[in-house]
């Protein structure tokens, strides 16, 4: 397979998991920073170019993998897919609805399919959760609760933002084990701190709910957190995860069942690179993938739900 991948930020780092795909032959890269693309040229051998229709206009490339900002994304999606080529697309896809059903009716008009970059459903917690729940080891799934929090790292953060921009991964769970999953309530609050936000959202069905609470307005001390715990008929599965700021990860995964406590190997591996391979393998074979454009927008558009319900101030207990 030949590979154009747009950006030399994270695309850098998708340059560097493509090089190491035995089934990928190409690798062209665009960017506007001639220094960085030189870097790319010399350290993975790849081919680098400042003119995107270098890589739009190639016949010889399969996959255009977008990897600029996120208001950038539907413009070039729409191009590669007219031009004949598939996409794997970094998240958040689009900005609005309005872009996501411009997407899907541009892959059921070429015939192209756009794949997006929901890589928590390839973080082995969250693989071991979901196979938990379709396979009922513990029963039922009763109720789940999520969190992720972090200090102000990564630009506007506030209620305007945080749904599509952090909240996101935690959406793409829960849109992947709920059938039609619509928010019940949110409540949310900026603390007077200007992008920033403390968000907790709802999600209710007639056998399970579930809630998500999610701040970027931690103390620079705090280390970043993710985590679950899922309470089934017969356990609970606890999952933590925390990066301090000197990079080491500490991480846990548990599970309490009538039997006892047992503590759950987690198997190391980098869900990027998965969720890469897995969508190249699914665009080259024509096979069904988790990491749809449908897909995506199921939690997508509980974002955008999220957003609209923050800023309208129609959240419970929620601040403009």
């Amino acid at each position: 397979m030949n590979i154009g991948v747009l950006g030399t930020r994270f695309g850098a780092y998708h340059a560097s998991l493509l090089k190491q795909m035995e089934f990928v032959d190409r690798i062209v890269v665009f960017g506007r920073n001639e220094a960085k693309l030189r870097k790319l040229r010399e350290e993975l051998g790849v081919e680098v170019t400042t003119v995107v229709q270098d890589i739009m206009s190639d016949p010889g490339i399969d996959v255009v993998d977008i990897c600029l900002p996120s208001a950038l994304h539907t413009a070039y999606a729409l191009e590669a897919l007219d031009r004949g080529k598939d996409v794997f697309c970094e998240t958040p896809a689009v900005l609005g609805p309005e872009d996501g059903h411009r997407l899907l009716q541009a892959e059921q008009r070429t015939g192209r399919r756009i794949l997006v970059n929901q890589f928590i459903k390839f973080d082995y917690a969250y693989e071991y959760l979901e196979q938990a729940v379709r396979e009922e080891t513990c029963g039922k799934l009763l109720h789940l609760n999520m969190r992720r929090e972090t200090a102000p790292l990564w630009g506007d953060l506030g209620l305007t933002a945080i749904a599509a921009n952090l909240m996101i991964h935690e959406l793409d769970v829960i849109a992947w084990l709920m059938d039609s999953p619509v928010p019940a309530s949110v409540w949310g609050t900026s603390g007077s701190k200007e992008g920033q936000a403390l968000v907790l959202a709802s999600f209710l069905q007639p056998e399970w709910s579930a809630q998500l609470t999610v701040s970027s307005q931690m103390p620079g001390s705090y280390p970043f957190t993710i985590g679950y715990e899922a309470y089934f008929e017969q356990g609970k599965l606890e999952f933590r995860e925390c990066s301090g700021a000197n990079g080491e990860i500490q991480a846990s995964l548990t599970g309490y069942t009538s039997e006892g406590q047992m503590a759950i190997p987690l198997i190391p591996s980098d869900p990027y690179a998965k969720s890469l391979r897995h969508a190249l393998l699914s665009l080259r074979d024509g096979t069904d993938s988790s990491l749809s454009l449908r897909q995506a927008l199921k939690s997508l558009n509980m974002a955008f739900q999220l957003t609209d319900m923050l800023t309208a101030g129609t959240a419970t207990g929620g601040e403009k």
